[in-house]
């Protein structure tokens, strides 16, 4: 079974949405047979890439609310965030475009690394005060997930490079009617908005593979048959 997860690593409801998923598979008696594909999108799509600038100012001006009223919406998401076992740094991070991270999301998909690398920029953008923003900073995140260092660096210095991988999928989700992150597609059957808690990813996961593999219903008759006993003789 496959269980897509559209995301963006600006999103602290994907960073916490993720870890409450994989605590919600865990608990799936067929975890082993479920493959995780992350799939992109971008909350700020149209936003510069240059443009980066500390998150809080950001959240009060696209909200229309106070500076104090953002910085008390960020306390609340640490909290929720430190409730997942999750660093979270409430203030003292910034926000900017990160087509370049999905793009660089597409390598580690190729490479087998994608998971990682999605585990690595989320810590450093919500728990480690590390700008994902920075080419560098980037770069040596994506070689810690395990990509080699000039794959990255010719994926980043080439902006076509995985560039319609990451516009795909954000036209599927668009197609799927996916307009807000996480957003989280089982077999292609259900689909799950937002970072739910643990045990409501782990029904979802039981009911999408008992969808796929029905429990089978016997019809009940008087025809003749062979068992461990041996076979029924008509008289």
């Amino acid at each position: 079974m496959r269980v897509e997860i559209w995301s963006d690593i600006a999103c602290p409801w994907c960073y916490i949405g993720k870890a409450r998923f994989e605590k919600g598979l865990a608990e799936f008696a067929h975890r082993d047979g479920v493959e995780v594909v992350h799939r992109s999108f971008e909350l700020d799509p149209g936003r510069p890439k240059g443009d980066v600038g500390p998150v809080i100012p950001m959240l009060a001006k696209k909200y229309g609310r106070t500076v104090e009223e953002a910085r008390a919406m960020e306390a609340h998401v640490a909290s929720t965030a430190h409730t997942e076992g999750l660093g979270y740094l409430a203030d003292g991070r910034d926000h900017g475009n990160t087509f370049d991270i999905h793009r660089l999301l597409h390598l580690a998909k190729a490479r087998g690394r994608q998971s990682e690398l999605l585990d690595l920029a989320y810590r450093a953008n919500f728990a480690e005060e590390r700008s994902v923003f920075d080419a560098d900073v980037l770069a040596d995140i994506a070689v810690r997930a395990g990509l080699d260092a000039d794959e990255v660096r010719a994926v980043l210095s080439d902006e076509n490079a995985y560039a319609d991988a990451v516009r795909a999928d954000e036209a599927e989700a668009a197609e799927l009617g996916a307009n807000a992150v996480p957003f989280f597609v089982l077999d292609r059957t259900y689909g799950i908005s937002g970072g739910q808690p643990a045990e409501v990813f782990t029904q979802a996961l039981e009911q999408a593979w008992q969808a796929r593999t029905p429990a089978l219903r016997t019809i009940e008759g008087d025809a003749e048959a062979c068992g461990p006993d041996g076979c029924e003789v008509p008289r």
